[in-house]
């Protein structure tokens, strides 16, 4: 097969979160169960330093004080190396973490491990995990320049018990 999209059976919203163990940029070990009680942005982008991936994780930077306020918390997660989060971090002066996938396997618990031929990388894909550690909300399809203020408004309405707009 030249390409798939390569998952465990699709998550949905009530579904429990996959659970995950990951380095970040910085080399410490981030796992599902340090986000219990929280809201969780669980974002997965495909590469490091590219055009789409830079202008997503810069809107999550620009947002953060406003996530944080909410008590939410954002993690990137790609299938880039260690050293390659660091550098695009440091560069775009990113203050969440952004976790390495290296086996693609938490892209798979999470149906966003796609592949072309021998290429492998994660589809950007969003999850909100509820303080339960439970799927709130999916956004599979994705505006890396918008995305933001869109996961907000998801966030906003789930906090206040409405059903949130796709």
């Amino acid at each position: 097969m030249l390409f798939s999209s390569t998952q465990a059976a699709e998550l949905k919203p009530g579904d429990p979160a996959p659970d995950f163990e990951l380095l970040d940029q910085h080399g410490q070990q981030h796992r599902l169960a340090r986000h219990q009680g929280q809201w969780l942005v669980l974002y997965f982008y495909p590469k490091d330093d590219t055009p789409g991936c830079t202008a997503e994780a810069c809107e999550f930077r620009d947002d953060l004080l406003v996530l944080k306020r909410m008590a939410v918390a954002v993690v990137g997660v790609s299938l880039d190396e260690v050293q390659s989060h660091a550098e695009f971090a440091a560069k775009y002066h990113l203050p969440f973490p952004l976790l390495s996938d290296r086996d693609g396997q938490v892209a798979r618990a999470y149906g966003a491990l796609f592949r072309l031929g021998p290429l492998r990388f994660a589809k950007r894909h969003t999850f909100l995990v509820d303080p339960a550690g439970r799927i709130a909300r999916i956004y599979r399809k994705v505006d890396p320049k918008t995305h933001s203020d869109q996961v907000i408004r998801g966030l906003q309405a789930l906090q206040d018990g409405a059903t949130p707009a796709p």
